[in-house]
């Protein structure tokens, strides 16, 4: 299990709200003057003095991480191949949303605001005692940081991600910022620094065994709305994704079960009666053409899909969905930066996590689609709820245990929880999947969408009860252990105020 949150953050969390309001607009920071030998220049700091003009008026009121959040989704649904898979995606979203964090670290530190710890390195002061902020200094850190992080993640949408830049602040990304040498550029090296070598460029395909009852194999499907092929091993998505190196965690490990349910072998397994009760239950609520299974649970395993291309896929839904719990809580922009940033870390260790049980255990567990129609007659042609755009049924290509789905929202849920120290926080939820029956839904709590998350890929009729009940317990245990061990509250007394 994981550690158990320190109390200092539970007491953070739990009067996080209260703090909320009292810091839109109220900050009183302090004049800054030139702290870079030879940048004085009449007495001024080398931010006041090189400062671009104001921007024009552009008509965007959104926070800037919220703005920026909008762009790095469709970004996600630009995506294709293995650059569209959930660990990939959640990946670029931790990147993107630990940068941002660190440079607003870097402003609250400068103006003695500072309340949470920088991922993972110290904060950077970048002015003296003597300074205060310009009006707009804080939007153009996170402006430039983020747009800076885009861009080196998805060049291929840079004509997309400039034209954004421009919209929200009426200047070129091109044009001189002095922030950028102060702040931007170490935000950028330190994340970079951080992240070069982590295995997330691993090329090497699928070589275990496809063909002893139990084991994985590709379910045969042709490529069909824009999606990929699921003929070979090789097209197998990602599977060295479990052995990345995590943001927070120890290892993608750190949390995965021995072995699925005690199993050591796939003769075992396949024999057992709880491996036989399963199947027959995905068999009976996953089916396309399910009597069995309610109107209700149909809405819910759309609602939560988003495995197709052309979606912001399951993190971009969560990411999205975490943008509007901070709006409903009238988050300022340091909380926003700190809940994008916890939710983005516990997002992409969930991912690791969740490959590391599918590729990485000694049970790299088939499809439904592959159980159901190797026990043959009726069930030869049994298709899943789950289809493409074009509506043949459609299975991700790679094993079953754990969920993917339910390690996201677990990790996601748990993040929450702990940043806003309750559950029972109603709100509504989107989607955009292309087959979904309801775009918007009003949730009760955080775990309602852990507990959807979990049971959605059971109705859609990719993964047995097993495989969501787990990854489900998994994802929990990666959003505990980041909310204890990343982004942690200040510590009271250090002699730098960190």
């Amino acid at each position: 299990m994981a550690p158990e949150p320190d109390h200092g953050r539970q007491s953070a969390a739990k009067s996080v709200l209260p703090r909320l309001k009292s810091r839109v607009g109220g900050r009183q920071g302090r004049l800054r003057a030139a702290v870079v030998a030879g940048a004085l220049l009449a007495g001024l700091s080398p931010v006041v003095a090189g400062a671009p003009p104001a921007a024009a008026a552009t008509g965007h009121k959104d926070d800037p991480t919220q703005y920026w959040n909008k762009v790095l989704l469709q970004t996600f649904r630009n995506a294709r191949g293995w650059d569209a898979s959930p660990g990939k995606l959640s990946r670029s979203g931790a990147i993107v949303f630990a940068a941002i964090y660190n440079a607003e670290s870097a402003y609250q530190y400068t103006y003695g605001t500072l309340k949470y710890e920088p991922y993972l390195n110290r904060p950077l002061k970048y002015a003296d005692k003597h300074s205060r902020p310009r009006p707009d200094e804080e939007e153009r850190l996170i402006d430039r940081t983020a747009y800076r992080i885009i861009s080196q993640l998805y060049p291929g949408d840079q004509a997309y991600i400039d034209a954004k830049y421009k919209a929200r602040t009426g200047r070129s990304p091109h044009s001189y910022d002095p922030l950028d040498r102060l702040v931007v550029d170490p935000v950028v090296r330190q994340i970079n620094k951080a992240r070069a070598g982590d295995g997330s460029d691993n090329p090497k395909t699928y070589s275990r065994d496809t063909t002893t009852p139990g084991a994985w194999r590709p379910t045969g499907e042709a490529a069909g709305g824009g999606e990929g092929d699921c003929k070979q091993p090789s097209d197998a998505v990602t599977p060295n994704w479990g052995k990345v190196r995590p943001f927070v965690l120890r290892s993608g490990s750190q949390f995965r079960p021995p072995t699925l349910r005690g199993f050591t072998s796939y003769a075992d397994l396949v024999a057992s009666p709880e491996y036989a009760s399963q199947r027959d239950e995905v068999r009976r609520v996953g089916a396309v053409d399910s009597t069995e299974r309610t109107h209700n649970q149909t809405v819910v395993a759309w609602f939560w899909d988003h495995d197709l291309n052309g979606t912001y896929h399951p993190p971009g839904q969560l990411l999205e969905l975490t943008g509007t719990v901070a709006k409903k809580f009238k988050l300022d922009t340091y909380e926003t930066t700190h809940l994008f940033a916890l939710s983005a870390l516990s997002l992409a260790d969930a991912g690791i996590a969740a490959w590391d049980s599918k590729f990485d255990s000694p049970i790299n567990l088939w499809r439904p689609v592959s159980a159901i129609r190797a026990t043959g007659g009726a069930n030869a042609n049994w298709e899943p709820l789950s289809a493409d755009r074009s509506g043949a049924p459609f299975t991700p290509c790679f094993p079953a245990w754990t969920s993917g789905h339910a390690n996201f929202t677990a990790a996601w849920a748990a993040a929450m929880k702990h940043f806003f120290g309750r559950d029972n926080v109603s709100f509504t939820a989107h989607s955009e999947d292309p087959h979904t029956l309801k775009a918007y839904r009003q949730l009760s709590s955080f775990s309602q969408v852990a507990q959807e998350g979990e049971f959605s890929r059971l109705w859609l009729g990719v993964h047995f009860r097993w495989d969501a009940e787990d990854g489900r317990a998994i994802g929990t245990n990666v959003g505990d252990y980041v909310f204890a061990n990343a982004l942690r509250p200040t510590r009271q007394g250090h002699p730098h105020g960190y």
